[in-house]
């Protein structure tokens, strides 16, 4: 099913998730409330605290929601939320099975941060892929950010422009994003263009280290 993470405030986008699945496969009539769904952990969360398996604990669930407390109106209420939930509008697909991870794109980013430099052969190739070009990016910004150059500026210049092409070598070597991506990124034409381009910087420096 991919590489999942989940931390902060994913655990409430997950447990969200699980406990609506009755919902989604339809095992509850119109009418029926989550809690008579009996094979969910939702039942246990709105019990006492007293009354639940020793290595339950929802106050970290609940405050996620926002619900300070443990008691009989904190459960009423994250019941209340729940039920509220399942009548929201129904995305289309499901989140769990489109990808390798489940929340914002903050969280994305991070984890992509999080995982540069880790990722092998057994990780899904759309992981690989996109860990890849986050990694990219963060070249990018980091160079037009020290030269004070605007997204804009990026674009407007030639697309055989020296920074841009030493900055696409450098991009080839500390990555695996492909030539076509890095030349639409980099507004440098053509895969063949920057391929050309790439072909003359090495040369130029190939030729210019041996000469040291």
């Amino acid at each position: 099913m991919g590489y999942w993470i989940v931390a902060g405030i994913y655990l409430r986008t997950v447990c969200d998730y699980v406990h609506l699945s009755p919902v989604r496969a339809r095992l509850l009539r119109t009418g029926q409330r989550l809690i008579e769904y009996p094979w969910s952990s939702f039942g246990w969360h709105l019990a006492g605290k007293e009354h639940r398996p020793a290595w339950m604990c929802s106050e970290p669930l609940f405050g996620e929601h926002g619900i300070t407390r443990d008691d009989a109106e904190g459960r009423r209420e994250f019941e209340r939320r729940m039920e509220g939930r399942r009548q929201e509008p129904k995305e289309t697909g499901d989140p769990m099975r489109r990808g390798w991870y489940l929340g914002t794109k903050e969280f994305k980013k991070e984890m992509l941060a999080r995982m540069e430099g880790r990722l092998g052969a057994s990780h899904a190739g759309q992981l690989r892929r996109e860990a890849a070009e986050a990694n990219a990016q963060r070249l990018i910004d980091s160079e037009l950010k020290r030269r004070g150059w605007t997204e804009g500026e990026l674009k407007d210049r030639a697309k055989t422009d020296p920074v841009k092409v030493a900055l696409a070598a450098r991009i080839r070597r500390e990555t695996t994003v492909p030539i076509r991506w890095l030349a639409t990124r980099l507004h440098m034409g053509t895969r063949q263009t920057l391929n050309a381009a790439l072909y003359l910087w090495r040369k130029e420096h190939e030729q210019a280290n041996s000469t040291v």
